[in-house]
């Protein structure tokens, strides 16, 4: 009840159009008005994207940046939504798809979202805290991710690196000449056979996950497909391209999950227009793509950064927490009404 409460309050933030999304009541659209663009075109400018990646520090001031025009309201309400299993997902973006802004903007844009949710991890594949990589009509890559007639089946990330992945952002920077390449998405509460492959003691195993050299990976690791959270309720850590099953069992087990995710009538189909982003609960949310329509001329760009939930508890722990407000220029009312509305009761997985 508290929970829905705050979200309700919340769905009221000035600059702001926020509505649940037609296709599912469990991701929100997020609509950011032309007022908001434009009191970040200055703020923004004067980080260029080499100092983005260069200063860690110059990301949290971009996400200041953008959570200050809403009185903090905004933090507030894309992690209410990205950690609770009833929601978990979210798409934001401009209102005004032919705005005055640019790729550059977009990436600014992205890190400040990302940036009020949590680290990003190190992405491997650019050697950045984030990736950004292209769609064309021919690839000679080693994974699906490039592959554009080839459907991606649905699948969580993270699935071979060490570190946690809480989260998934994908921003739409360009596109050009495409037809198809919608994004799928299956909230694991709404597949109709989880609970059949969750009870399977075989979907509990340590399964072995590799990657290809594009990743730039050079380890592998070993986790089961299926876990719980701190309720007991299903989690999942999967993609089909990467584990590899040591004998007949989980080979059976992987393909009878496979045709399960992709034949479920739960998935839904979503085109996100350029410029929106879509950020996902990576422990419940699945997503994948469906093929282009075959054009010679096909372009597309996206930005990915995934990683890992600021958890104010064990700052807490470790320090006094007028220490942490002055480190992160955070406001004290609203730091105590964020605390305890949002992280103690909130903090799962």
């Amino acid at each position: 009840k508290n929970r829905r409460e705050l979200v309700q309050k919340m769905e009221k933030i000035t600059g702001f159009e926020i509505s649940k999304h037609e296709k599912s009541k469990r991701i929100y659209k997020v609509k950011i008005e032309d007022q908001i663009i434009d009191k970040l075109i200055f703020p923004f400018h004067k980080f260029d994207i080499t100092a983005l990646e260069y200063k860690p520090f110059t990301r949290y001031t971009a996400a200041k940046e953008l959570d200050d025009l809403t009185k903090n309201k905004l933090s507030e309400f894309i992690n209410q939504i990205i950690r609770d299993r009833n929601t978990g997902c979210f798409i934001i973006g401009p209102e005004n798809l032919y705005g005055d802004w640019d790729n550059n903007f977009l990436v600014k844009l992205s890190t400040a979202i990302a940036y009020l949710i949590g680290n990003p991890n190190y992405d491997s594949m650019t050697g950045k805290y984030y990736a950004r990589f292209q769609i064309k009509h021919e690839d000679k890559s080693d994974s699906y991710l490039r592959k554009a007639y080839t459907n991606m089946d649905l699948h969580t990330d993270g699935t071979y690196v060490k570190e946690k992945t809480d989260w998934l952002l994908m921003t739409k920077i360009e596109e050009k000449n495409a037809e198809g390449g919608e994004s799928a998405m299956l909230h694991l509460d709404d597949w109709e056979h989880c609970e059949d492959l969750f009870n399977d003691p075989v979907g509990k195993q340590n399964f072995t996950w590799g990657s290809p050299k594009s990743k730039n990976v050079d380890y592998k690791v070993e986790h089961p497909v299926f876990s719980e959270d701190k309720n007991g309720k299903p989690i999942i850590s999967y993609i089909d391209q990467f584990p590899e099953p040591r004998n007949m069992q989980q080979g059976v087990f992987l393909q009878k999950l496979s045709d399960s995710l992709e034949e479920s009538s739960k998935k839904i189909v979503i085109k996100l227009p350029v410029g929106s982003t879509i950020v996902a609960n990576n422990y419940f949310w699945l997503h994948g793509r469906k093929p282009f329509k075959e054009n010679t001329s096909l372009s597309r760009e996206l930005l990915r950064i995934r990683g890992k939930f600021f958890n104010w508890s064990k700052i807490l722990r470790k320090t006094s927490y007028k220490w942490v407000l002055l480190k992160y220029h955070i406001d004290e009312e609203n730091f105590l009404t964020l605390f305890k509305k949002l992280i103690i009761s909130q903090e799962s997985c």
